[in-house]
């Protein structure tokens, strides 16, 4: 739980600095690379999500069979 923690802030980071140097330089790489940790980052969410949710399930099902 720290670890996802620690990656969530370092995604936030990561955005904010680049959305920082986008607005100083202008330059579009900075907005793509934000672009991407933001996407990536909603990927992540959503299998950590998926793998919740099927623990989830996984553990009832056993119980049930238990």
């Amino acid at each position: 739980m720290i670890l996802l923690r620690l990656l969530l802030i370092l995604a936030a980071l990561t955005i904010v600095l680049s959305g920082g140097m986008y607005v100083f330089t202008r330059d579009a790489r900075y907005k793509r690379f934000a672009w991407q940790v933001v996407r990536l980052g909603a990927y992540a969410l959503l299998v950590l999500a998926v793998l919740f949710v099927l623990e989830r399930y996984a553990l009832i099902g056993v119980r049930a069979i238990l």
